[in-house]
This record gives structure tokens, C-alpha cells and sequence, in this order.
């Protein structure tokens, strides 16, 4: 089996009929005014309304309006309904409304309305603290085993476009494997869901941590650590220390810049991944197969 990107008109379709379905299954920290920013990613870049300006194909859109000290003033969007329609249609129910930075009225282009290839949340939240979380990533799997499986072997890409890793997994055989075309096989997908499960056991019996949290992003997984009692209010030298002792102690393959970095966005649990054509959602067992239990109803 392997993976496809989902059509543009898949991706209307699922932010139409089967998401709406999921925003009452959100983690409480993803409201309409909880994260500080909500993003969006593009297939083909969309021009703004200032003139001389680049086309996006990333936009970020805060959640609120704030005064120069950074207080809070208005709301840009008013329930999570509103989130919603900005994902559907983003040019047409951009919160920025007015803004010169706005996405430009698709009705005014020879340009359709924006798809939605990704759908993003800020960490940093509003209505409490930083949400802590750790990535892992199936490529970064799949590159450390091309390198322990070619360490003896030369690699040289000084003479081709290619990058020293896309010659790894290609001379490994790991991009021929299924998924065909992707830079990690499909047991580096099922490694990293098993890290996963490894990492929430760690934040369990090691930190005392009671609300843990696995989402399985698509190409990967997201591991939460969600307590919201004091000792879990995690400062940015804290998670410098947390990323060491996963890293280095257990061998974790995470992502630190994920825990580390305020700004960081990462995807809403129950959007889709289009490209590969999955759900993006919580996972409660190691023996989850997202070739088969993350299909959205488009492909059942």
C-alpha cells in the first residue's frame, strides 16, 4: 500500500462534511480564543492585498486583537464556527478582514479560493499555560537507520541535486519502500507510533504527569503532556532539560525545537494530512495502523 496526496476536491469535501464532525472531540486547550494563533498552509501560493507584496502559501491568524502592552481587546474569531468557515474558505472568511495583509477576495482574481493542505494551532494558549508537547517524526527514524545501515558506505551527492539524505534513503532502499516515493518506510511510521507510546510512559512514571495524550500527525506522532497543575508549567530552560533527558537517557528521537519554541504550531487533531491522505487524531493503543484506522470516509 501507499500513500497519495488527497485532491483538492477531497480536501473540500472532508472540511465540509466529516471535520465539522469532529470540533466537539477537540482537546479543551483548542478553542476558538485558547491558542494564541491558528495556521494554515497552502498548495498553491495566494496573493495578499498589499500591493508588491509575495503570494502566501502560510498564513498565521491570531486569535485575538491586542493593544501596543499586548492586552487583549476584541476576538477575531467568535466560536469555533468561525475558525472553521476561515479553514473552508480562507480568502473568503479571513479574520483579518480589512487588513491590507488579508488573503485577496478570490472573487476579484482569476484565482479560486485557497485549499486547506494543513490546518494549525499555536502552543502557545491564552486561557492557560504553554502546552507542552514532543515530535516524532518517521523520516527522522528512517534517516538515523540509512546511516547505522550505510555507515562503512560513501556517500557523495556533491555531484547531484540531490541532498546526502534523499542519496541515504535512496541507497538503503528505504524511499522504494512502501510508502513508495516518501523518505521513510512503513515501519518507521510504526516506530515512531511505538516511541510514542514509550514517550507518554516516561511523562507517566517519571514526571508524575495524569493527562498525557497521543496524536498520530499524519507522518508521525505528537506526544502532550497536559497537566495543568503548577509543577507541569514547563519554563523554557525546563523543556532544554526535558528535551536532553528523552533525547539522551532514552534514546527518543524527538524533534526539541517542537518543545522548545513558544511560537510553534502543529497540526489540529482531526484535520487532515493531505499529503497522505490521512487523519490526523488521538491514539490509545500501539497496534493503531493508519493505513487502515485513519481513512477518512472518502476512502472507506
Amino acid at each position: 500500500m501507499t500513500w497519495r496526496e488527497a485532491t483538492r476536491d477531497e480536501i473540500y469535501a472532508y472540511y465540509d462534511q466529516e471535520f465539522p464532525g469532529y470540533t466537539d472531540q477537540l482537546p479543551e486547550f483548542i478553542t476558538a480564543t485558547g491558542p494564541k494563533e491558528f495556521g494554515l498552509s497552502f498548495r498553491d501560493r495566494h496573493p495578499i492585498r498589499k500591493d508588491e507584496r509575495p503570494d502566501r502559501d502560510f498564513v498565521r491568524r491570531s486569535t485575538w486583537r491586542t493593544d501596543s502592552t499586548g492586552e487583549r481587546r476584541a476576538q477575531n474569531f467568535d466560536g469555533f464556527e468561525d475558525v472553521l468557515s476561515f479553514i473552508q474558505a480562507p480568502a473568503r472568511n479571513d479574520p483579518f478582514g480589512d487588513s491590507e495583509y488579508a488573503l485577496a477576495d478570490p472573487d476579484l482574481l482569476v484565482k479560486s479560493d485557497p485549499v486547506s493542505a494543513g490546518v494549525y494551532y499555536g502552543l502557545d494558549n491564552w486561557e492557560r499555560p504553554w502546552v507542552l508537547a514532543v515530535d516524532i517524526d518517521a523520516k527522522d527514524i528512517a534517516k538515523a537507520r540509512a546511516e547505522r545501515e550505510l555507515k562503512d558506505a560513501e556517500i557523495d551527492a556533491h555531484d547531484d541535486d540531490r541532498s546526502r539524505t534523499e542519496v541515504l534513503l535512496a541507497e538503503s532502499g528505504i524511499k522504494a519502500a512502501d510508502p513508495a516515493g516518501y523518505p521513510y518506510a512503513f515501519e518507521d511510521l510504526d516506530q515512531a507510533i511505538e516511541y510514542g507510546f514509550q514517550t507518554r510512559e516516561i511523562f507517566r512514571t517519571k514526571l508524575s504527569a495524569l493527562d498525557t495524550m497521543i496524536v498520530y500527525s499524519g507522518q508521525g506522532v505528537h506526544v502532550y503532556l497536559v497537566d495543568d497543575e503548577p509543577e507541569h508549567d514547563y519554563d523554557e530552560q525546563s523543556r532544554e532539560v526535558l528535551n536532553d533527558y528523552l533525547i539522551e537517557r532514552y534514546e527518543i528521537p524527538i524533534d526539541p525545537v517542537v518543545t522548545a519554541d513558544r511560537s510553534r504550531l502543529l497540526r489540529v487533531p482531526y484535520s487532515l494530512h493531505t499529503e497522505v491522505c490521512r487523519v490526523v487524531q488521538p491514539i490509545k493503543s500501539r497496534v493503531f495502523d493508519p493505513r487502515t484506522d485513519a481513512q477518512p470516509q472518502f476512502l472507506e
